[in-house]
């Protein structure tokens, strides 16, 4: 019995089990007893992580993985969720307990899954998976870089995030027509910001949709005084600006009466 990958689901089964116990062995392991992996698939990291001191648990969506899994993972069947990762109530699921996050995650979700667990970050305290290499980078990049964008910034406030290693096309079935690449986040020991953190998503989501303007341009729609946009930091354009320096801004609009 095996599963075929299904285009929708956004599946490439991953079959180099050296490169999935890689990603397995990326989590640190502190902080918490239960993993959860999203997309295990046919389980080629979910053996990995069952060797390891933690209870994992899976998520996922395809019915025909759920099925491989019961009858080859015995170990694992009563800890299958088979459902919507981006739609289930993770707090309750694991009691308001620590977990950390895992997968080969589907490209189709990926950037979903990270804005998901940032939601989630009082409760996860490490993350790491595979996703389309330029998303892994993206999320990884700096001030000044043409990829950092609102990943970037929003993960990087609550996390170290670090850019692990690349893997090939060749890995998989079917194989994708681009590069992945694996990355981890581990929540800052001081997470909580010194500013309002849903008005620093507005800011940054608001200055990136419009990333080639000034932020004075980009973040008319704030309905800011004049006085503030006075502020050098206005003549910056939202890629020229450090997680550092979105808070601080972020600090200054709050002020301002936003």
């Amino acid at each position: 019995m095996s599963v075929k990958a299904k285009k929708h689901l956004g599946q490439h089964f991953l079959t180099d089990e050296s490169i999935a116990q890689q990603i397995a062995d990326s989590l640190i392991g502190t902080n918490y007893n239960k993993v959860l992996e999203i997309g295990p698939g046919m389980g080629v990291l979910t053996k990995y992580l069952l060797e390891k001191p933690y209870e994992t648990f899976v998520a996922e969506i395809d019915k025909e993985s759920v099925e491989y899994l019961q009858v080859h993972y015995l170990k694992l069947a009563k800890n299958i969720f088979s459902l919507d990762f981006l739609k289930h109530d993770w707090q309750t699921a694991f009691n308001q307990e620590q977990f950390a996050i895992i997968g080969n995650f589907p490209y189709n979700i990926s950037t979903q899954i990270v804005f998901k667990t940032l939601e989630l970050r009082d409760f996860v305290p490490e993350f790491s998976g595979m996703f389309q290499k330029e998303v892994a980078e993206r999320i990884c990049s700096k001030k000044g870089s043409k990829v950092y964008g609102i990943l970037s910034v929003l993960a990087q406030a609550f996390y170290d995030v670090e850019y692990l290693f690349t893997v090939p096309p060749t890995v998989f079935n079917p194989p994708p027509k681009v590069d992945s690449g694996v990355m981890r986040m581990i929540r800052k020991e001081n997470y909580k910001l010194e500013c309002d953190e849903k008005l620093l998503f507005t800011v940054v989501k608001t200055a990136f949709q419009q990333r080639r303007k000034t932020l004075r341009n980009s973040l008319k729609s704030l309905n800011l005084s004049d006085k503030l946009q006075e502020d050098t930091i206005f003549a910056l354009r939202p890629e020229q600006l450090s997680v550092e320096e979105f808070i601080s801004l972020t600090k200054k609009i709050a002020a301002d009466g936003v």
